[in-house]
């Protein structure tokens, strides 16, 4: 039994405490015991059930630049979760100008204000103060990065994201699972995406959008890949494909999903080293680096873009290069989007 299992076992009996605890929590925000706020401007929500990564930046980002393209002024809202800065309201970036870097933003604010020219990236704990200072900036549609658990900013869409290979754990509420609510949390969505689907998952993502459908009916399921849009070098600058084999180096929720993307585009590996979400590579996590390329040989490092903003100043035992991985929402759902911000407006 891995450790993980592990801990899901032991806090199975506590699990109807905190979901009890959730169900209250929700209650309150639909009764007005919470204050659920609403903004002058639309809310676009991407979140999930699911602890651990669901393909949310990629997807905040592709929906940016569709908003940029559509001539909306786009910021995205998020937590900044692991970032040191602690202010109310922290502007990574005014859409021009980055003026956190990820240790203080967090490994994915930066990342965004970093690949995203004019869109704004502000994150704050009580989200309500910087969606308003977004607005306040003069930005016409706001886009809360993780939002499905953050009730007191009202959204005009709420998109609920599933990895499609991991889909719904083991489906049990926290602590017994990886649920963060019951899956009657689900009702709040207006849509479903199943993201990083591909030819290993693509039976199992279609039998489980078959069943949210029937679960929740008159709602739309997407389903959506992720692509390898390019080799980029420590700078972020685009390169030539690596052809020599590579140390696969990430701290992200899913690395399985990273290894297989790099193998379907041709990317050859000699090892993969694999750290928790948000690690934030301390001097020994450096050291087993530099131990992992000498034991393997390795012509260099491939990273997800949020490990390279985290790697790319630290003084490193083989060339960096990280693969640059784009969502592709299908045109459904950017039409969906159009929809919301244009009722909205009326």
């Amino acid at each position: 039994m891995s450790a993980t299992s592990l801990l899901f076992a032991c806090g199975r009996p506590f699990s109807p405490i905190y979901s009890l605890a959730m169900r209250l929590r929700e209650r309150g925000y639909v009764r007005g015991v919470f204050a659920s706020h609403i903004l002058p401007a639309p809310v676009i929500s991407v979140g999930n059930l699911v602890w651990g990564g669901s393909g949310k930046t990629p997807l905040v980002a592709a929906i940016c630049r569709h908003l940029l393209a559509k001539g909306e002024r786009p910021a995205v809202v998020s937590r900044g979760y692991g970032g040191l800065a602690k202010a109310a309201v922290n502007l990574v970036s005014d859409g021009e100008n980055v003026f956190l870097d990820a240790r203080a933003a967090g490994d994915e604010p930066y990342m965004l204000a970093a690949m995203l020219p004019g869109v704004a990236v502000l994150t704050g704990r009580k989200r309500i103060f910087p969606c308003r200072q977004a607005v306040e900036m003069g930005y016409t549609v706001l886009v809360l990065d993780d939002g499905f658990q953050h009730l007191s900013v009202r959204r005009d869409l709420d998109l609920a994201l599933f990895n499609a290979t991991t889909l719904a754990g083991n489906s049990r509420v926290f602590p017994g699972g990886e649920l963060r609510e019951p899956v009657a949390a689900l009702k709040r969505a207006n849509a479903f995406v199943l993201t990083g689907v591909d030819a290993r998952n693509r039976d199992r993502a279609g039998r489980f959008a078959a069943l949210l459908s029937a679960r929740f009916p008159g709602k739309p399921v997407f389903q959506m890949t992720n692509i390898l849009e390019e080799i980029v070098d420590q700078h972020g600058s685009g390169v030539a494909w690596p052809a020599a084999p590579l140390l696969a180096v990430s701290a992200i929720a899913h690395p399985e999903r990273f290894h297989n993307l790099l193998a379907d585009a041709g990317i050859q590996l000699c090892g993969r080293l694999n750290f928790v979400d948000h690690h934030r590579y301390p001097p020994d996590a450096m050291a087993r680096i530099a131990r992992e390329v000498s034991r393997s040989a390795a012509a260099g490092l491939i990273v997800t873009e949020k490990d390279r903003v985290k790697l790319a100043a630290r003084p490193l035992p083989a060339p960096l290069f990280a693969a640059r991985i784009a969502a592709a929402p299908p045109p459904e759902l950017l039409a969906l989007i159009d929809a919301a911000v244009a009722a909205r407006r009326r």
